[in-house]
């Protein structure tokens, strides 16, 4: 089994591009529920509108979880045919051998498309991580970002054992930190490890996250036009500009990130836009809450305000 310390320096994945890759949401429509393909197309084309560096497909805001392998295929075969932007796609399970047979049969879906796959921290065991990720890459040998994420893996580890964990797997080609606090986190991985580090969590602690040396956001937003204003203006050396561009969303930020409801406020967000034609979820995820009908509206008010002012 390869270890931390011979795999120190020898990284062979080349770190994952900067900038914003756009976590997709799915679409449902109808009574059902059934996948909308046609609005899936519609939602890849405008981040490629936006400037996306690239899309995230089938991760924990896509529903992946509730989602067929028929359905799971025919994401990726729409993704693939709508846009030239490369993907990262995310991996549901949390054991080794189901994980391996959802990485394999989206190469066969999107081919070399697939950028890298995003798979979860499944154990608070640093050498469990190590050998789950190893056994991953030995079959697909596609690079893999390592997702910090404990509230949706129920899984909680250190940002030292984080990067014990890179260390330890040179085909790791970034680290999508979602243990607040972030910026904290994403300062020491940078520090210890040549691989890119992208916050999530909606953006709400994107300008921190960049601060602390983020390569850019991995996240969703009903206003990803704003997520790359903000992250293309820090890279181009104008943290002046990338605040500006950024802190007038927070309130809507803010707004999505609701816990329990968050997927929920953010399709909805996206319908009221038009980029999708329903904002449905499918259980178990909990359903729009009604009393916020008319806040949604002014939420969305105020934000075209702002982008009819940038114009």
């Amino acid at each position: 089994m390869t270890t931390a310390a011979n795999t120190v320096g020898e990284r062979n994945a080349a770190p994952l591009e900067p900038g914003v890759w756009g976590v997709l949401a799915t679409p449902f429509a109808g009574p059902n529920r059934d996948l909308d393909l046609p609005s899936l197309t519609r939602l890849v084309q405008f981040y490629e509108k936006c400037g996306a560096t690239g899309l995230t497909v089938l991760g924990v805001f896509g529903e992946a979880s509730s989602l067929s392998g028929e359905e799971r295929t025919a994401i990726l075969r729409t993704v693939a045919t709508s846009t030239e932007l490369p993907m990262v796609v995310g991996v549901s399970a949390l054991a080794t051998a189901p994980s391996i047979a959802e990485v394999t049969s989206a190469r066969s879906a999107a081919g070399d498309r697939v950028r890298a796959v995003m798979v979860q921290i499944n154990s608070g065991s640093p050498q469990v991580v190590i050998e789950h990720l190893h056994a991953i890459h030995a079959e697909t040998n596609t690079p893999i970002v390592l997702q910090d994420y404990p509230v949706a893996s129920h899984v909680t580890v250190s940002t030292d054992r984080v990067i014990e964990i890179v260390e330890a797997c040179p085909f790791v080609c970034a680290v999508k930190a979602e243990a607040p606090p972030t910026a904290a986190a994403i300062a020491r991985i940078v520090d210890r490890v040549s691989v890119s580090v992208f916050g999530g969590l909606g953006g709400q602690s994107l300008l921190d996250e960049l601060a602390a040396g983020a390569a850019g956001a991995m996240t969703g937003f009903s206003f990803p036009e704003a997520l790359v204003g903000c992250v293309s203006a820090w890279h181009a050396g104008d943290s002046d500009s990338a605040r500006e561009a950024f802190i007038r969303y927070l309130p809507l930020v803010n707004y999505e990130q609701q816990p329990r409801v968050a997927l929920a406020l953010r399709k909805d967000l996206l319908a009221r836009r038009g980029l999708i034609g329903d904002g449905a979820v499918r259980p178990p995820a909990a359903a729009f809450p009604e009393q916020l009908r008319e806040i949604a509206a002014d939420q969305l008010r105020r934000a075209e305000l702002i982008e009819e002012r940038g114009r």
